[in-house]
């Protein structure tokens, strides 16, 4: 992971740590808002209430703290999927994935928002993560088809069932503004949240049943 410039000589302190974190803040609302093109140190420092030449100290080049960012962002949003157990329940474990992807994208947003802005850039700052990504998938993959082969869930392709969760629990961080606008104003984030995981549970999960039929 890369490392801010003031932890790459010495032990950083707590004001220090703080700084950091600020800028950090700061530049996920920023690039989440912006996409990396868009945003600038600047309006980073801003945000962060700042000066630009204090900010500097911490991070040399925007493209430092947007690397931080992806290279936590993806540590965490692909926690489920290592998760994902061999020898679990397949219909439970896929039940227990759309959960917790669910989870995250509503308590955050704002770095679906961001890896969604470099994905429609062209993924030019994290071919590397992607290569991984890849290799994870294909993982995952591997034990879905598995479970087929076993008799355990219908038949599916899985990297497209994969596919289909990201973009269907996603679409709550990414589009939060057009599900906000045509769902009752009344209804609360953990109604909607609540919702949305019984009607993915029923289509993917109930979906992916073996019919005994």
């Amino acid at each position: 992971m890369t490392k801010p410039r003031a932890a790459e000589t010495r032990k950083r302190t707590r004001i220090q740590k703080e700084n950091e974190d600020r800028i950090l803040e700061a530049a996920l609302d920023i690039f989440s808002t912006f996409g990396f093109r868009g945003a600038t140190i600047d309006q980073i420092a801003n945000a962060a209430g700042m000066s630009k030449p204090n900010l500097l100290y911490y991070f040399r080049t925007k493209e430092a703290i947007h690397q931080v960012l992806i290279d936590t962002l993806l540590d965490n949003w692909l926690d489920p999927l290592r998760e994902l157990n061999p020898d679990g329940d397949p219909l439970a474990e896929l039940q227990s994935y759309i959960r917790r992807k669910l989870e995250l994208a509503r308590d955050y947003p704002r770095e679906s928002r961001l890896f969604a802005n470099e994905m429609l850039q062209g993924a030019p700052r994290i071919q590397e993560e992607l290569r991984d990504l890849k290799a994870l998938v294909d993982e995952k993959a591997a034990v879905i088809e598995q479970w087929i082969k076993d008799g355990k869930m219908a038949r599916c392709n899985p990297h497209h069932l994969i596919f289909s969760i990201w973009a269907t629990t996603q679409h709550y961080a990414d589009f939060d503004v057009q599900v906000c606008a045509i769902l009752a104003e009344e209804e609360s984030i953990e109604r909607r949240f609540s919702d949305a995981a019984k009607t993915l549970e029923q289509l993917f999960v109930h979906g992916l049943k073996i019919s005994t039929k």
